[in-house]
């Protein structure tokens, strides 16, 4: 079970080249700048890895986010990782800030790979080519990739992840049918190409959830279903695709098992991806607050559930630290009186629940061990809030 890492927060103070406030929101936070949702928990963090909210408090106390670009930030997440039995992570790469974010980028990079090392968990490399421009994506993905081989020798660490020997390399933007991915299925297939033959690597593709029927959120361009079949390992988009239970079961029929099908067919391997719930409010004021409900974990585990019965074999989380799609899994705040008032937060108590703050991470460890077959497939979630161990435990 792997999860998606952005890894991109920054705040002035954390020692990263710009010196300012990024992802947080737009410019110098406040109640009406925010751009997450999702209100972290920052306590178990040392002094080097927070960063003072402004104009806010808890509780009349000073309010705190964190920074990705501290390596105290990283060793905590990845603790977590092996405390809740994450295997690991793929780190958005992010194609259009490389050159202009190359030095903060690899200081994040090479933060998970010795996170990673130290806590026995798993990492590689994920691009993500929105935005992408088609003369220049290719040349950027092979200069980025020797460098990253040849120079900070990436694949040379023992946490670098593996698929029938060969280093893995996660490309994400494949086929989409809208103007900020890619539309030239030629370009797409010589990219995946060149990983295989030249950089000699398997390739993941994440890709439209519309990839084998060549609809809806994916290009109709027929060229794609070349650079689908291309692919070693095929992991779909469905982040917001379904909003509800009976949407996720739904999805099990109309997309998972045919998918995996097809996979099999093709003699690839598939990765469903799941995700806890959305929320991106601050981020988009015009859309609703808690626009897919986490109904207290059960909507995570119902994907999980489906895909393990589907057949699949490996899953992944999206993401583990997205708090401003509300999608992060990582502690966060229980009850809106843990978060900073004023202003709106997303807390795990939304949808009238009292959670722990490290249930989606408790949540998470049930997966995992159900995908690793040390505990059987449950159609309802196997623990309980009141779960005093501090790892999930399958219910006896």
């Amino acid at each position: 079970m792997l999860v998606g890492y952005q890894g991109w927060f920054r705040c002035p103070g954390d020692g990263s080249p710009a010196n300012q406030w990024s992802h947080w929101s737009r410019g110098v936070p406040s109640p009406n700048t925010m751009a997450v949702d999702l209100y972290p928990e920052t306590n178990e963090l040392k002094p080097s890895s927070r960063c003072l909210l402004p104009g806010v408090t808890i509780n009349g106390k000073p309010a705190y986010v964190f920074s990705s670009f501290s390596k105290d930030t990283v060793e905590k997440h990845f603790e977590w990782m092996r405390t809740y039995e994450i295997d690991g992570v793929l780190l958005q790469r992010f194609i259009n800030s490389i050159h202009s974010q190359q030095m903060e980028g690899d200081t994040v990079l090479r933060n998970v790979r010795s996170a990673a090392e130290v806590n026995g968990r798993l990492f590689s490399v994920e691009y993500d080519l929105s935005g992408a421009h088609q003369e220049t994506a290719l040349k950027q993905l092979q200069d980025d990739w020797g460098y990253l081989t040849k120079d900070l020798k990436v694949t040379s660490s023992p946490a670098y992840l593996r698929d029938h020997g060969k280093p893995i390399v996660a490309i994400w933007g494949l086929g989409f049918g809208d103007a900020d991915h890619l539309q030239d299925p030629a370009l797409g297939l010589r990219i995946v190409k060149w990983f295989k033959d030249t950089a000699h690597v398997r390739v993941i593709g994440g890709v439209p959830a519309g990839w084998r029927t060549l609809s809806a959120d994916s290009s109709s361009n027929s060229g794609w279903a070349a650079v689908y079949s291309a692919l070693d390992i095929v992991q779909p988009w469905s982040v917001g695709r379904y909003r509800t239970l009976e949407g996720a079961n739904q999805w099990k029929e109309t997309h998972l098992i045919p998918d995996l099908v097809q996979t099999r067919k093709q003699g690839q391997s598939y990765m469903p991806v799941i995700f806890p719930g959305f929320s991106w409010h601050n981020l988009n004021r015009n859309s609703a607050e808690n626009q897919i409900p986490r109904l207290g974990g059960r909507f995570l585990w119902k994907q999980a559930f489906n895909a393990k019965t589907a057949g699949a074999t490996f899953v992944k989380i999206a993401m583990f630290d997205e708090v401003n799609e509300g999608t992060a899994i990582f502690k966060a705040a229980p009850s809106r009186k843990d978060a900073p008032k004023p202003g709106f937060w997303l807390t795990l108590d939304a949808d009238g629940e009292t959670l722990p703050n490290d249930w989606y991470l408790k949540i998470s460890a049930a997966i995992s061990q159900m995908f690793h077959g040390t505990a059987p497939p449950t159609e309802q979630i196997p623990i309980r809030p009141a779960t005093a161990l501090g790892i999930a435990k399958t219910a006896q």
